[in-house]
């Protein structure tokens, strides 16, 4: 109890914000495969936007006979209609799919140019900092969180890493103007996985709230593409027969419904932090073992993915989150 005599809200179990971490890193680096696969896939339909299109799409599909074949996927969507209704959630919470599509869309739209890893730099640098105000502001499951000197530090010492890991890169201007929508796509990712930890928080189940993700995401997608096909007519590209590259959805899959689980037990930032040291450490195994053309590995980069696992571990220390 406090000394007005209310009880102090509950700090998280470490073990929980421990293994929320390793999850979340492990989902990072699902991550920057899927960035590669929608990237090629961008390159060979030669359009970014139709490449998201068919991520999310497929994506899309696999849920729709996912969920409601689950007793689960059944009684979350049954407890979000409820929730919708009460007002105990807010339409406004079910849009961060529109995030996830505008980040698979610079996947498709960029990475041919950019490589994985200055993808992965911008869209660092673009997560680090909106994470610590959709804690600070209290968005997510896990309510309003103060900005540590560890969260500080960690966030700060992430971008660090990521610029040391693609520096080679950075005095490239065109590059960097294209990393404008990585950039901003790393803003959006920050609210997206608050909201959706708040929609499986009222759902009850992770794969609803995936559902309602890449349901939002496909419509939005959509939209723009047929904008886009007003405007400057069909892609010119046509669709690869390699299966592997319309993997990226139910990679995407994976990781929406694993972000949506975990946030409760780490925090937006923290959650954030650990994607992004799996995303970099992905983001330079694929560099290095699958180089593509605008690949540039190098003693730096692997000094920089190295300081991004200090740096998460550093957040990780400190105090845990309250909900």
């Amino acid at each position: 109890m406090t000394a007005t005599g209310t009880a102090a809200p509950p700090t998280l179990s470490t073990t929980r914000r421990i293994g929320g971490v390793g999850l979340a890193s492990a989902a990072g680096v699902a991550v920057a495969v899927q960035s590669r696969i929608n990237g090629e896939l961008g390159v060979r339909l030669a359009d970014g936007i139709a490449a998201a299109v068919v991520s999310f799409g497929l994506g899309l599909l696999v849920l729709l006979v996912l969920v409601p074949a689950t007793r689960g996927g059944r009684r979350g969507l049954a407890a979000l209609r409820a929730a919708l209704a009460e007002g105990s959630l807010r339409p406004w919470q079910c849009l961060g799919g529109v995030c996830g599509a505008f980040l698979v869309a610079t996947q498709g739209l960029t990475i041919g140019t950019l490589g994985v890893a200055l993808f992965t730099v911008a869209v660092v640098a673009g997560q680090s900092g909106s994470s610590l105000l959709v804690d600070w502001a209290g968005i997510g499951p896990t309510g309003r969180q103060p900005v540590t000197p560890n969260r500080l530090v960690g966030a700060v010492l992430t971008v660090v890493a990521v610029l040391l890991a693609v520096g080679d890169r950075l005095g490239d201007p065109g590059a960097l103007a294209l990393a404008l929508l990585p950039l901003l796509a790393g803003v959006g990712i920050a609210w997206q996985q608050a909201v959706n930890g708040r929609v499986r928080g009222a759902a009850g189940s992770a794969l609803a709230a995936t559902l309602v993700n890449f349901t939002v995401g496909t419509v939005a997608l959509l939209a723009t593409l047929a904008i886009e096909m007003a405007v400057r007519g069909r892609p010119s590209g046509s669709f690869p027969t390699e299966p592997w590259l319309y993997l990226g959805g139910p990679i995407g899959i994976v990781f929406i419904a694993l972000a949506a689980a975990i946030v409760r037990f780490t925090g937006v930032l923290l959650l954030g932090l650990a994607t992004i040291a799996g995303q970099i450490v992905g983001a330079v195994l694929l560099d290095l073992v699958l180089p593509a053309a605008a690949s540039h590995p190098g003693p730096t980069t692997l000094l920089g993915a190295a300081l991004t696992l200090v740096a998460v571990l550093i957040a990780a220390l400190g105090p845990a989150p309250r909900r």
